[in-house]
């Protein structure tokens, strides 16, 4: 058998035939423009309408980001949310998931152990909240790690944890989805969770895994809204700037703080339901409905 490296391999190269994706067409109905009913007249009515929310969506991550993001979609419609986290994460959401059910009783919120590193259980999870709601019409991944350290004193493990969870977790979920949508043949919307930090190097923290991370996750949303777009389905991210959460807390970040805020032109930093409205945007069929493929950075910049 000839190896990797053998020039009758080398050969074999310009035998390929590449796979070739196809774009949309201004036939296709599943991407065409979607006005709004004639029927409405009222202009609160027809504003209700223009970033109206439909269906159902998996949230990935039920830390303070995530669960802002589920009240501002049940606000705007959604009939569903299917929660993915991981136990010692729902330790301390499950308060505030419970007071979303009372605040919607009108919706079902359902919540799976899924740890999104694991394609099975990913995978699984996903056929379990078609079983249960029937379809999937959005996925918003907000599942992941951070953390800083010297480039030089990033141990191997750490790396592959960042890229694990904040690339192959999103990318898992979004293929288990992104089958699923295809198979519905009705569109959707894919929300990624990039940062400002795979847009430029923060400052004064050392973190070159996360950034890579990140700047992992704009290229991933822009490859899956190209090659999707012909099922309707529209694949765009968020980049959050330095946001007011437990990740960005405590005596010993103080000073880490002051910097980000003084190099801010809004002198501070964000607070979580600041990044709603771009959620709401992209997710929208009507509002969102020709954004594609794009990144929306939320940093007072």
């Amino acid at each position: 058998m000839a190896s990797s490296t053998s020039p009758d391999s080398r050969r074999d190269l310009t035998k390929r035939v590449l796979p070739q994706m196809s774009l949309s067409h201004a036939l296709n109905p599943l991407t065409a423009p979607l006005p709004l009913p004639r029927e409405i007249f009222t202009p609160s009515e027809r504003a209700r309408q223009r970033f109206s929310v439909e269906g159902i969506a998996i949230v990935t991550g039920a830390g303070g980001i995530g669960l802002s993001v589920i009240r501002a979609l049940l606000e705007h419609g959604a009939s569903g949310i299917a929660i993915f986290d991981v136990p010692v994460s729902y330790a301390t959401s499950l308060p505030a998931i419970d007071a979303l059910r009372i605040d919607f009783p009108q919706a079902k919120i359902v919540t799976f152990d899924v740890d999104v590193r694991n394609e099975g259980l990913v995978n699984d999870a996903v056929d379990r909240v078609v079983e249960e709601l029937g379809v999937v019409d959005m996925l918003l991944c907000f599942a992941g790690v951070v953390g800083c350290e010297h480039a030089h004193e990033v141990k191997p493990d750490d790396w592959k944890r960042f890229l694990d969870v904040n690339v192959t977790g999103s990318w898992f979920c979004a293929q288990a989805v992104g089958k699923k949508m295809i198979a519905q043949k009705s569109g959707g919307s894919i929300l990624f969770t990039a940062s400002i930090s795979g847009h430029r190097v923060n400052f004064p923290q050392p973190q070159v895994a996360y950034n890579t991370s990140k700047a992992a996750v704009l290229q991933l949303t822009r490859s899956l809204a190209a090659e999707w777009s012909s099922y309707g389905i529209r694949v765009n991210s968020i980049s959050p700037g330095y946001m007011d959460t437990i990740l960005n807390e405590g005596d010993g970040l103080a000073a880490s703080r002051a910097i980000w805020a003084d190099r801010n032109p809004l002198g501070r930093m964000g607070d979580v339901e600041e990044l709603s409205g771009a959620v709401i945007l992209l997710c929208s069929k009507r509002a969102g409905r020709y954004i594609n493929g794009v990144d929306i950075v939320v940093d007072g910049e």
